[in-house]
């Protein structure tokens, strides 16, 4: 893709505006940490140049200054919680969690267990960690939450809460998802710093939506796409308008939670130290966009990529966990189409050329190239050896693997391991492919060009097996599929 993001830039301003924040607040400083921190493909993607990493390198910069708490909901313990994208539950999320950022380097300090009430799977887990010496913390459900502030901000309220303990002067409350507790947690430690004696401080650190781009700049209506499961919706910050005479995004739940915050810092404080949900933020993200057409392109192609795989969704399960017309909306918000995607245009023309599924693939140079099943092949694997062969500069009538080398992996598919489909799916051509490369100079030359199908652009004239998605998928390819079957006229399909 072509690059729209300095990525350097961003980490030495972000690391740099955290310290700032750190010293407004006598050297304390409790950061919310939202989104994913070693795998943020969603910016990645909207806003080329971002590496999925990017929020754990400007951390690592400050890791002598911080270390981390892990929030985890009792009620997601106890209601097996998954992430979707790993297929695992919180509270493995957890353990994941500190493993990885113990191999970097970073102090976990504790985990907390939020809306606790001695819930049995949460009682187990606790059990669990301590076992392991990791210090766990406990608070609970308050009456009134979030309304009755009096209430949250008393002995009986906040008060009611482990304090942890923490010994350095940045702390970062991250989660495994969202409804974990993370401000909750971060507004009790305030409470009990304060009875203390101690002047901390709160902020949130949220990537999107960027604060200040326009309403509708595509990428924050991509992050719009991303949460429409959650009815995430950007909106003017009105108290910072009403505050500085300035035009900021933030989103509904920071913007309707915010009068009750700003009282909870009343009472702990005495005063607000902000004046709206903007100032509460400190991402840096929106001052390091190096091309902004760039950005606008990703994000529109982003928001394109949401609505189709959303209508297939509701083909392959009969819903979609996404709001379908919340997308539509979002569509027509940014005057968009899907034929304003170009691999989706080919590999549907392709596909009505041949009378056979195809695949296309749009490369780093916007060449497309495509891929149809064939007797050997599924359309993704030839659009695959199609796309190696251009990206290295073979010729496309050279067969880089020999029909006969096909053929026994055919025979194993069907005679031996009882499937149907003779034909090779992409992770089957790519290792038939490698062992042709030791032999093969051609074969090795195509090979070495895998790297450079990351962030391509992919569509199917049909919807892929799990397989073939799988493997464009760690190819980083960003891959699509029309909302229909390869044989429409069956009703039990194979995934």
């Amino acid at each position: 893709m072509k690059i729209g993001f300095d990525n350097e830039k961003y980490l030495s301003l972000q690391s740099q505006h955290i310290i700032e924040r750190i010293g407004r607040f006598g050297n304390k400083l409790y950061l919310e940490f939202g989104g994913k921190l070693f795998d943020d493909f969603h910016a990645s993607r909207v806003l080329p140049g971002f590496r999925p990493d990017s929020k754990l390198q400007m951390l690592m910069r400050l890791k002598d200054k911080a270390e981390i708490i892990i929030a985890i909901s009792a009620e997601d313990i106890e209601n097996n919680k998954m992430r979707g994208d790993y297929s695992i539950t919180y509270d493995l999320d957890v353990l994941r969690l500190i493993d990885e950022f113990r191999s970097r380097g970073l102090y976990v300090g504790s985990v907390v267990i939020t809306k606790f009430a001695s819930q049995p799977s949460a009682e187990l887990f606790k059990e669990r960690l301590t076992s392991m010496g990791i210090s766990v913390f406990c608070h609970y459900r308050i009456a009134g939450y979030p309304n009755d502030v009096s209430k949250i901000v008393s002995d009986a309220g906040y008060g009611k809460n482990d304090y942890i303990e923490t010994s350095r002067p940045l702390v970062v409350v991250t989660a495994p998802g969202p409804g974990s507790g993370k401000m909750a947690t971060c507004l009790s430690q305030l409470y009990h710093e304060y009875k203390r004696g101690i002047n901390a401080g709160y902020a949130k650190f949220e990537t999107f939506p960027i604060w200040n781009l326009s309403l509708n700049h595509p990428v924050n209506l991509a992050y719009e796409a991303a949460t429409a499961d959650l009815d995430d919706v950007n909106m003017i910050d009105p108290f910072h308008l009403e505050a500085y005479g300035e035009t900021t995004v933030n989103y509904n739940r920071d913007i309707e939670i915010f009068p009750v915050v700003k009282a909870i810092f009343e009472l702990i404080a005495g005063s607000s130290p902000y004046a709206s949900p903007t100032d509460m933020g400190v991402n840096m993200a929106g001052y390091c966009i190096s091309d902004d057409d760039a950005c606008r392109d990703a994000a529109n192609q982003e928001i394109i990529r949401r609505y189709i795989n959303c209508l297939c969704e509701i083909k392959r399960r009969g819903q979609s966990r996404d709001n379908k017309n919340k997308l539509e909306l979002l569509m027509r918000q940014a005057g968009l189409e899907i034929t304003d995607r170009t691999a989706q245009k080919e590999a549907v023309a392709r596909d009505a050329e041949t009378g056979h599924p195809a695949v296309a693939i749009e490369l780093p140079d916007s060449t497309v190239v495509t891929g149809k099943t064939g007797d050997l092949l599924g359309a993704s694997a030839a659009a695959m050896i199609n796309s190696l062969k251009a990206l290295a500069g073979i010729p496309h009538e050279i067969d880089l693997i020999a029909p006969e080398a096909i053929e026994p992996i055919q025979r194993l598919k069907t005679e031996y391991l009882g499937g149907h489909n003779p034909r090779l799916h992409t992770d089957e051509i790519l290792i038939a492919l490698s062992t042709t490369a030791s032999q093969s100079e051609l074969a090795s030359k195509a090979m070495h060009q895998l790297p450079k199908l990351r962030g391509c652009q992919a569509h199917s004239s049909v919807l892929l097996s799990s397989a073939d998605e799988n493997t464009y998928k760690r190819l980083g390819i960003m891959l699509t599929c029309e909302p229909k079957y390869e044989q429409e006229q069956r009703i039990y399909h194979v995934n």
